[in-house]
């Protein structure tokens, strides 16, 4: 091994690899998947790929950190379904343009609660409106905005997403031409037609319970780059009696390569009455308790978590009901002067978590918006109440009942905003996540690129025969 051709690959990578890491840590240079010695010497390009191939990869597996931008957002509309100039409040509370990598949207009340519909038969009806209405906001600007609902139609209020073979992702080089035309040719008569498969984002999971509803959507190209895998859903109903639906959460996990995400969307208890925020403990509690995601028959998920801590990340957001303690005139007096910090001395939720209610260790934004709770009614900008004599309207204290937290590492806050669309007598409010994801290596050399290894190791200064650097390279076809 000592004797190695220096003119070989191996003897020209090896050069290049003990200049490139010359000043490497002595643990490094000791560690067996840094040992030159290891590799084979060849004479020819092929050996050269094969021995990297065989004793570089062949290892214990190893991570690499990426980062994703994830839009968390939560609204209660007040049983009012998307109809109408709703288009363009939806456009300005996701901020499409932006192009988060994921967008997690929770919903309450996207049907009365009414009796018939809390003890009655779940109608998906409003969850598919929802959805094709996101659907279209998100992907307006890249190809067909139907596509989705179109290719997935959502028959149920309980929607999987359906992993798509490898084989059908891949697109031939003639494919990719005859789409470029398509879209040429569109652009000329006026019409949006699809290009390279369409729509950007993609419905990962949908879940509806009575009004509570969560709408997963993903970035196409991320299914392609990660390993999106065990995509559940779960709900747990504690409202009337302690079990009906009018109250609860509706719940997402899945991973994305080697980190587990929850994504928790609910609606507590209402009322400001005092001990009203104990009935929300109870119900954050017995969320927690019951909230599972079984594993498959098949075990190929043996190591995704059944419960909600046991991920990665975490986010819980929704219509959590928790109300400012002062007297109305006293919060009105301070929401006019925006004196938010003197404002949140007085918020339930806060104090709850200080005292070790609930959600201890769990993390918020810093609120620097207006209450979002209780608007007069829709296509107004007064909050309920306040005035003497006004007939019909419901006394209410403004109050942040729609909130967003989060638990876990590896997550940090961009953003936290509420939105001004009059919809509905809630505000929406949102949350702009940057948040790392673990990527495994893979330890299998029948899954690695070769090209991709070839580009990655190759030494830079490898030229071809003809001393030409471009007749170095070499081209593989999938």
């Amino acid at each position: 091994m000592d004797d190695i051709n220096p003119n070989s690959s191996s003897g020209r990578f090896r050069k290049w690899f003990k200049r490139k890491h010359k000043n490497k840590n002595k643990h490094k240079q000791t560690d067996p998947y840094y040992d030159l010695d290891e590799l084979s010497d060849g004479d020819g390009d092929d050996d050269f790929i094969e021995d990297v191939n065989i004793n570089s990869f062949e290892m214990d597996p190893c991570t690499s950190t990426n980062e994703l931008r994830i839009f968390v957002g939560t609204w209660n509309v007040a049983g009012r379904s998307p109809v109408g100039s709703l288009a363009v409040d939806l456009d300005e509370w996701l901020k499409p343009q932006d192009a988060s990598d994921i967008y997690v949207l929770g919903f309450q009340e996207i049907v009365p609660l009414k009796t018939r519909t809390v003890i009655g038969a779940e109608d998906p009806t409003e969850a598919k409106n929802w959805n094709l209405l996101i659907g279209k906001t998100l992907n307006q600007n890249f190809g067909d905005p139907w596509l989705t609902p179109i290719l997935n139609p959502i028959s149920s209020d309980n929607y999987h997403y359906v992993k798509v073979p490898d084989t059908e992702k891949r697109a031939s080089f003639s494919s990719i031409i005859d789409s470029i035309r398509m879209r040429r040719r569109s652009r000329t008569h006026g019409h949006q037609q699809l290009f390279l498969g369409g729509s950007k984002y993609k419905l990962m999971a949908s879940k509806k319970m009575v009004g509570v509803f969560i709408s997963v959507w993903m970035k196409k190209e991320l299914l392609k780059k990660y390993l999106v895998s065990n995509v559940k859903v779960s709900s747990v109903a504690c409202g009337i009696m302690g079990y009906l639906g009018n109250k609860g959460s509706v719940s997402v996990s899945m991973s994305i390569d080697s980190t587990s995400f929850c994504f928790i969307a609910a609606h507590l208890a209402s009322g400001e009455k005092n001990g009203d925020e104990g009935r929300r403990n109870r119900q954050v509690s017995e969320i927690f308790k019951r909230t599972s995601f079984p594993r498959s028959a098949n075990n190929d998920d043996n190591l995704h978590p059944l419960t909600i801590l046991g991920h990665d990340r975490i986010f819980w957001f929704g219509d959590l009901n928790y109300r400012l303690d002062l007297e109305d005139n006293l919060a009105r007096y301070l929401i006019k002067k925006q004196d938010w910090k003197a404002l949140q001395e007085f918020d339930q939720l806060r104090k709850e978590q200080e005292d070790g209610g609930v959600f201890e260790g769990w993390r918020e934004g810093n609120i620097k918006f207006a209450p979002t709770y209780k608007y007069s009614s829709s296509n107004c900008n007064r909050y309920s109440g306040g005035l003497p004599n006004r007939s019909g309207e419901k006394q209410r204290t403004p109050a942040w009942c729609d909130r967003i937290l989060w638990h876990g590492k590896g997550v940090k806050l961009l953003f936290y905003f509420r939105s001004e669309s009059k919809f509905s007598d809630h505000r929406p409010v949102s949350a702009l996540f940057s948040t790392q994801i673990e990527v495994m290596k893979s330890t299998n050399s029948r899954f690695l690129d070769k090209d991709t290894i070839f580009s990655k190791i190759r030494p830079p200064e490898h030229i071809g025969p003809s001393g030409n650097k471009e007749e170095g390279k070499s081209t593989f076809y999938l």
